[in-house]
Order: C-alpha cells, then structure tokens, then sequence
C-alpha cells in the first residue's frame, strides 16, 4: 500500500458510509452475502452488551471510508447447543465484520486494520480473538485454527472447512485453560 491510510474508531457520522461500502464490499467480494445481513450484523453489535466503542474502527484514505472493523466481547459457551453466560467475561473478543471497499482489494489495508486493530485488543487487556473467515488470510495475521485452543466451531458458513474458525492469543499462553464453543446464539443476524 503506497498511500497512507489513517484508522480510527467509527462515529456515528460514519454509519452512511460504512453501509454503503459494506453493501460494495460483500457483493463484489463474495459469493455467500449481499451485504445486507452483514449490516444487520453490524447494527446488532452495535445495540448489545458485548459492543465495544473504542474498538469499532474505519480506515480512511483521502477522507473516504475504505474500510470497516470490529471487535466485540464474545462468550464462549459451555456446549455445542448455546448457553453461554451472558453475566461471565471470557476475555475473548470476537473479530466480525471485517470490510474493505470494493475499490480497494488486495491493496494491503484489511492486513494494515487488522495489525493495528490486534495491538489495540492487546493494549486494553483481552486474553484472545476470534474470527471465522478465509484462513489464508487469517493465517498471515497470527490466526490459528480455533481447535489448537480448545475453541470449537459449531455452526455458519463457511463451516465445512474447520480451519475457517480461528483463534488468536493476545500473549503467549493467555488461552491456556480455556475451552468452549462458537455459539452466536446472541445474534439473530450472525
């Protein structure tokens, strides 16, 4: 990437755009969404307990919105059928939905948000990130097949490939212990 891209956290005068690059993005970009569901995603999150403002981020170049991220707190649950603790912090955020403008794939700017987007979930103390997506290029920003940590998928897309759910520790041995199941059982959207 030869243009400086800046990160920072969303605010609400972002929301237009962002919708409008989420809907480009995942249509253009994939073969399972048209945006619209990922959107809903998005505005859950944002209404629920497990949202977290100061890690919900856009990526700007020239002053247009390119990207979209964010983390929120993610219970694991106790079994493959739900009913996670809504009242116990894991320490887990989960990393979704990531989006990168149509006009600006494989330009090196979901590697640039997700590297300093990571420092951040570090900074403020979390013990580990989850993400479900394309391994490739999960892989190549220190995610790691999920069931290396005792953290196991359960359901969604693009499930039949067990490596798409990733786990990250935010410091070597901080998922020592832990063991659960991805249940987005919270989210009618997910």
């Amino acid at each position: 990437m030869n243009q400086k891209i800046t990160i920072r956290p969303e605010e609400h005068k972002d929301y237009k755009d962002i919708i409008s690059m989420i809907l480009r993005s995942f249509q253009e970009g994939t073969d399972y969404s048209d945006g619209t569901d990922i959107i809903a995603l998005v505005e859950e999150i944002r209404d629920s307990i497990y949202y977290i403002p100061e890690l919900s981020f856009v990526a700007e170049l020239d002053g247009r919105i390119v990207g979209h991220f964010l983390f929120s707190r993610f219970p694991l649950s106790p079994t493959k059928e739900g009913g996670h603790d809504r009242n116990t912090d894991s320490g887990i955020v989960m990393l979704a939905p990531v989006s990168v403008h149509a006009d600006y794939f494989r330009q090196g700017i979901g590697t640039a948000m997700l590297n300093m987007g990571i420092e951040k979930v570090k900074k403020m103390g979390f013990k580990g990130i989850t993400v479900e997506g394309n391994y490739k290029f999960y892989h190549q920003v220190g995610f790691r097949t999920s069931a290396e940590y005792n953290i196991f998928p359960t359901s969604g897309w693009p499930m039949e490939e067990p490596r798409c759910m990733m786990c990250q520790e935010t410091y070597e041995g901080s998922l020592d212990g832990r063991h659960g199941y991805i249940v987005y059982d919270m989210y009618f959207n997910a």
